[in-house]
């Protein structure tokens, strides 16, 4: 019993130094040379500050709306609903979006909203929408800030993110970053 216990103890002892000193410095040490050191990626706005990597919520009619979250966008609570596509309460808060979206959006059927304004992404904190999802916004967002269309799809244009290297991913737009340049405009 005792050539188990001590070998035992020391795997502790060295285990326990590794993944709570080491281990920890290393993480620590590698985030610091990421932009935000670790601490995320902010953008101060009006003394008021934003997190770039956490979805906000957005819908009121003067802003492009944000993706829907599960979570009600808390970064503590990170995860999606876990319903499947064929689960009756999902179906039901799907068609309340659609219904809502449909609402604000007079003259667009329902096949032309994106999935990705009805549907919740898996962390349910995904900050981002596809160009498509910006576009179909852009009457509404006219109409209420009485700005051209042109104008909204020149700002869509300057905040579409290109896929990583070219390949990975699609395009997106940052609906954080999107808003706040729509607010520098007036």
């Amino acid at each position: 019993m005792k050539n188990n216990i001590i070998p035992a103890i020391r795997l502790t002892l060295v285990c326990l130094v590794f993944f709570c000193g080491v281990y920890t410095l290393a993480v620590w040490a590698v985030a610091q040379l990421a932009p935000g050191q670790g601490k995320g990626l902010t953008i101060t706005e009006n003394g008021k500050t934003h997190h770039v990597n956490v979805g906000q919520a957005f819908t009121s009619d003067n802003y492009f709306w944000s993706r829907p979250s599960a979570v009600d966008y808390d970064a503590a609570g990170s995860g999606g609903s876990n319903d499947g596509p064929t689960n009756p309460d999902h179906l039901a808060e799907v068609q309340a979006r659609i219904d809502t979206f449909l609402v604000h959006h007079p003259g667009i059927s329902k096949a032309e909203i994106p999935s990705d304004l009805v549907t919740a992404s898996g962390s349910g904190l995904d900050p981002h929408i596809s160009v498509q999802a910006a576009k179909v916004q852009l009457k509404r967002i006219a109409r209420v800030r009485n700005i051209s269309e042109n104008t909204l799809e020149q700002l869509i244009e300057k905040q579409t993110e290109q896929p990583l290297l070219g390949f990975f991913g699609t395009e997106r737009i940052n609906v954080l970053k999107l808003n706040l340049d729509l607010d520098h405009l007036k």
